[in-house]
């Protein structure tokens, strides 16, 4: 398709993922792209940027791309807020919009022209790695024009889609543990190769007075009584954010430093580092 008006069309040259440069030469250069809707997605970009200005990790946020525009959602104008706060170029991108102007086709139909449109504004970036925050739109297309890397709520072998199902999972499941991972974007949704993960503990002080009196009732009537106001469900989520927060920056720095190599991963010879120690450490640093 032709590239709306200020988009550049895209050459071969644009489609090859970008690989990695040596991180002895240069600071590691990132893309974000997040729909920025709430809490988790914020702080993931703020964490990194605490972690870039403390020296803790050799990175620079070339750009920030976002599928909202300014008074769509409360949430995506506190993060674009906080982004142009901190002077990293902003690409504010309506998917809705996008898909109002084309009459409200599904979105089955637009999704691949709506990543073309997005990656031809992008077009002049190179980063070296694109994370994938918050952002809430499969990207068939990007994930084969960057190196993208997302931050999943659960362990490699654990419960798949959005926060809010992971939890209900774990609680139905009556676990005993949960993690985080981090891995590279592909088709197939949280199913690319992990690059990294950390577990903690679910039961134990912290949980079980939580547990006392819920354990004996069906997953239905607490999801349609207290919902997310139970108390374990919000420990549970306390507990990752911080976690994803930590494990991003760390495995972050783990590519900054050679540790993960993206080109190794796609190609599924890279084993995943267990980050768990790095992680529990690093939580003193997190606000």
């Amino acid at each position: 398709m032709s590239p709306p008006p200020g988009m550049h069309p895209l050459s071969e040259r644009d489609l090859e993922p970008q690989q990695p440069k040596p991180p002895s030469r240069r600071p590691l250069r990132l893309g974000w792209f997040s729909t920025g809707r709430g809490e988790g997605s914020l702080g993931l970009l703020a964490t990194a940027l605490d972690a870039i200005d403390a020296g803790r990790l050799d990175a620079r946020i070339e750009f920030v791309f976002c599928n909202r525009e300014r008074g769509q959602e409360s949430g995506s104008d506190r993060f674009m807020d906080f982004v142009e706060s901190r002077g990293i170029p902003l690409a504010a991108f309506s998917s809705r919009r996008f898909r109002r102007e084309r009459n409200n086709k599904p979105w089955e139909f637009l999704r691949e022209a709506f990543d073309q449109a997005a990656a031809g504004i992008l077009v002049d970036y190179r980063p070296d790695a694109v994370v994938s925050a918050g952002y809430m739109l499969i990207a068939p297309f990007l994930c084969k024009v960057y190196r993208m890397i997302n931050v999943h709520p659960a362990l490699p072998d654990g419960p798949t889609g959005m926060w809010q199902q992971v939890i209900w999972e774990l609680i139905g499941q009556r676990a005993d543990q949960s993690g985080a991972m981090v891995h590279l974007v592909t088709e197939e949704v949280d199913g690319g190769p992990v690059l990294s993960y950390c577990s903690y503990p679910i039961r134990g002080p912290e949980f079980d007075p939580h547990r006392v009196g819920i354990e004996e009732q069906s997953l239905g009537g607490l999801k349609y009584g207290p919902g997310e106001d139970l108390p374990l469900f919000r420990k549970i989520r306390e507990a990752g954010l911080v976690r994803e927060r930590a494990l991003l920056v760390e495995t972050l720095r783990s590519m900054a430093e050679g540790k993960v190599d993206l080109g190794v991963a796609a190609s599924g010879r890279h084993t995943p580092l267990n980050l768990t120690t790095a992680v529990e450490a690093a939580l003193k640093d997190i606000g």
